[in-house]
C-alpha cells in the first residue's frame, strides 16, 4: 500500500483547513478519523469541514452514519484501510485527519478487527449503568485500558467492558501492536494559553453559528439524548440546557471547560505516538501548510 500521512493533533489546531490546503496541493483525498464526524444531522458541534473545504478535496468517513446507528474503532480501523488501498489505487496520497486517539492508535499499530462483534443484549445492558459503576468495573477487569479511556467516556468504557465479558479476555490483550513504517505520521501542536483561547472562541462562534437550534433540531427528529452520539461534547449540555437545567450561560462555560479537558487528553494521547514529526502551528495556517509539504515533497 502507497504510504499514507496521518495529520493530527488536539481539538482547534485547524487540522480540517489545514488537510483541505494539502490535499488540494498533494494530490490527496481525506479520511476523517473523528468518532463525531461521520454522524448525520451533528454538523455544527461537531466542526465538519465547510463545504468550501469538502469543494477543495475529497473528504471520507463523513456524515455516514444516523445519529442512532452503531460506529466505533472497528467501523473505523476496516473502512480506512479499504479506502487507503482504494485512494492508493488512484496512485493518490491517502491523508488521514483527525484527532480521536483512539482510532489513530489503533490505525499506527495495525490493529485487527473485529476483536469482538458487537453484542446488543450485553451492550444495552451495561448502557443502563451508570458511567461511574462501569469504570469501576473496567478497572477490575482491564486497568490498562481504563488507564486510556477518559472516566467520563461511557461509550469506549462499554466497548472494552463488552469485549471482556465477550471473551473474557482484556480488549488491550486482544489488541497487537504491530508498529507500522509505511505512515508519515504529523502532529498539531501549539502553546497551551494559545489553544484554550481558540477552543473558547470556538466555542462562541458553534452557539451563534446556531448549535442549541441543531441540538433541538436532533431532538425533534426523535433521536434520544441518551444515545451515544448525544453525549458528544457540545450535545450534551446544551440538552441540559434546554431542559432548563442549566442556563446558557452554565452550558457554555461547561463546554468550554470540558473541551479543554479533552485536548489535554488528545496532547497526553499523541505525546505517546512514537516517530512524529511534530508542527507548531502559532506561525499560522499559510506557514505551518508550507512546512508539512516540504516534509512530503
Amino acid at each position: 500500500m502507497k504510504k499514507a500521512v496521518l495529520l493530527f493533533g488536539p481539538t482547534a489546531t485547524g487540522k480540517t483547513e489545514l488537510a483541505a490546503r494539502i490535499a488540494s496541493q498533494k494530490d490527496a483525498e481525506i479520511i476523517s478519523a473523528d468518532s463525531m464526524q461521520v454522524y448525520r444531522y451533528m454538523d455544527i458541534g461537531t466542526a465538519k469541514p465547510t463545504q468550501e473545504q469538502r469543494a477543495r478535496a475529497i473528504h471520507h468517513l463523513i456524515d455516514v452514519v444516523d445519529p442512532d446507528e452503531e460506529w466505533n474503532v472497528s467501523l473505523f480501523i476496516n473502512n480506512a484501510k479499504k479506502l487507503c488501498e482504494e485512494i492508493s489505487q488512484k496512485k493518490k496520497l491517502p491523508l488521514i485527519v483527525g484527532g480521536t486517539g483512539l482510532y489513530l492508535n489503533a490505525f499506527i499499530n495495525d490493529f485487527s478487527f473485529p476483536i469482538a462483534s458487537a453484542s446488543g443484549k450485553i451492550r444495552q445492558e451495561l448502557l443502563k449503568r451508570s458511567v461511574e459503576e462501569l469504570r469501576k468495573e473496567l478497572e477490575k477487569a482491564d486497568p490498562v485500558s481504563a488507564d486510556k479511556i477518559s472516566p467520563n467516556d461511557k461509550k469506549r468504557t462499554v466497548r472494552a467492558l463488552e469485549v471482556f465479558l465477550q471473551t473474557g479476555t482484556a480488549i488491550s490483550a486482544l489488541q497487537k501492536n504491530r508498529e507500522r513504517d509505511d505512515l508519515v505520521l504529523i502532529c498539531l501542536e501549539d502553546e497551551r494559553g494559545a489553544l484554550y483561547t481558540r477552543i473558547n472562541e470556538r466555542v462562541d462562534n458553534m452557539m451563534r453559528m446556531g448549535l442549541a437550534e441543531e441540538v433541538a433540531s436532533l431532538l425533534k427528529k426523535g433521536y434520544s439524548k441518551d444515545l451515544v452520539s448525544m453525549q458528544a461534547l457540545g450535545y450534551k449540555e446544551i440538552v441540559e440546557y434546554i431542559e432548563s437545567r442549566l442556563t446558557k450561560e452554565e452550558a457554555v462555560e461547561l463546554i468550554k471547560k470540558r473541551t479543554r479537558n479533552f485536548a489535554k487528553r488528545q496532547i497526553s494521547w499523541f505525546g505517546r505516538f512514537k516517530n512524529v514529526h511534530r508542527i507548531d502551528v502559532s506561525p499560522g495556517a499559510l506557514n505551518t501548510a508550507d512546512k508539512i509539504l516540504s516534509l512530503l515533497f
